[in-house]
């Protein structure tokens, strides 16, 4: 971090945040609770989704207002949940990387990707562990737990550190060996288990209870999704007050595409964009890719996938708790969803690597792999403007990229 991010971060510190949070309200039921206790889901199960005082946030944030404040996520204060300081490592912000050479060869003009990959922990994650672990320490949580399939795990790890919080970790045995290790940099207790994503998330709700924990599993928790709805917002800014044609996003949990269309509403409904949406892609891995599948069946959603199995482990998500959310914003979208081969996933990382300078994680691959595939079918047309989403370094994934080189 530069000297002058260091003054911008200690300057957000030495503020308050001006949240305009009002409540929690379900997003199956409608159902509103307060905001100022520690929740999970809603008795009907769906996850609970931050409301604000829009009316006015809209006094304050404009795209004039955002060119002074420091180039953190925490820029768009109004619609982040921090009553006080935010728990932060200057996440956010990332480059939207304009991909002239890549894009020139799927015969695309205004191709970027945006590279999450540059976050604190290297990857999108920071921004929803941010935020939810902002939140937890404010509500007086103490021991903060969830399962992982590699890159929540190690931002939780870091962002409790940096709160003074215990973090519990539970990944499945095969998680790439740099998620473990930053896990247990930072002192979180690491629990590892044979089996899937999902059956660490049984093992978290199960023992969570009666341990003391608060789970901050994906969507189980009101406050990841407010973090990593920054990445629309920030598409939004960085295009000058514009949203793209199409965005593209690997689904595994699937919060940053449920976070992205929340985003889009809320610019809306402070009036700093109008009613047409980007079309939404959800892009997974054909060994495990039950969002598509549901997709393509008119399903509501997904069932859970039998044998998951993909280089990118950040999408071996058998079944998410949102996948109706993600369904819902891609269909409203005129979207669609896509999958992609493990060996299309190398290709296309080695290529965006070798073309455009980004060393991107197997997730962020997967994405351009379905860009390649849409401009191919004429579903992307030549001079829109495409957001693919890398969203994680590929330094977390050494030996996958070993494999890939054949090294």
């Amino acid at each position: 971090m530069t000297g002058l991010e260091m003054l911008a971060l200690e300057m957000l510190h030495s503020s308050s945040m001006h949240s305009t949070l009002t409540h929690l309200e379900c997003s199956r039921c409608k159902k509103s609770f307060p905001s100022g206790q520690l929740v999970n889901l809603c008795a009907c199960g769906g996850p609970l989704l931050a409301r604000y005082d829009l009316s006015r946030a809209a006094k304050t944030l404009s795209l004039e207002a955002l060119r002074d404040r420091p180039p953190t996520m925490w820029r768009y204060e109004e619609l982040l949940p921090a009553a006080g300081e935010p728990v932060t490592l200057g996440e956010g912000m990332t480059p939207l990387v304009h991909a002239q050479r890549l894009g020139a060869r799927m015969g695309l003009g205004r191709l970027y990707v945006k590279d999450e990959g540059l976050n604190p922990t290297g990857s999108f994650k920071a921004r929803g562990l941010s935020a939810a672990v902002t939140r937890a320490k404010e509500l007086n949580a103490k021991k903060l737990a969830t399962p992982t399939a590699g890159n929540a795990g190690g931002a939780l790890a870091a962002y409790a550190a940096r709160a003074g919080l215990a973090a519990i970790v539970v990944m499945p045995a095969d998680t790439p060996e740099a998620n473990e290790i930053e896990c247990r940099a930072a002192g979180a207790e690491v629990v590892k288990l044979d089996g899937l994503i999902s059956d660490c998330g049984r093992y978290v709700a199960e023992r969570g209870p009666r341990e003391g924990w608060y789970e901050v599993t994906t969507l189980k928790e009101p406050y990841r999704i407010e973090g990593k709805k920054t990445m629309g917002f920030e598409a939004w800014e960085q295009l000058g007050g514009k949203l793209p044609d199409v965005i593209l996003y690997p689904t595994g949990g699937g919060v940053g595409m449920i976070g992205m269309w929340k985003a889009f509403a809320e610019l809306e409904a402070l009036g700093l964009c109008g009613a047409k949406r980007p079309r939404m892609v959800t892009v997974q891995a054909s060994g495990c890719a039950p969002v598509v599948r549901a997709f393509d069946q008119g399903a509501a959603a997904s069932e859970p996938w039998e044998n998951a199995s993909t280089i990118a482990s950040g999408l071996r998500v058998p079944k998410a708790l949102g996948d109706f959310l993600v369904l819902a914003a891609v269909r409203e979208s005129g979207g669609t969803a896509v999958a992609v081969t493990d060996a299309e996933i190398v290709a296309e990382a080695r290529a965006l690597a070798a073309e455009e300078g980004i060393f991107a994680a197997p997730e962020g691959a997967a994405g351009i792999a379905a860009v390649r595939k849409l401009a191919e079918r004429g579903w992307i047309a030549r001079d829109e403007v495409v957001v693919a989403y890398n969203t994680g370094s590929g330094y977390k994934y050494l030996p996958s990229w070993r494999q890939a080189l054949g090294m």
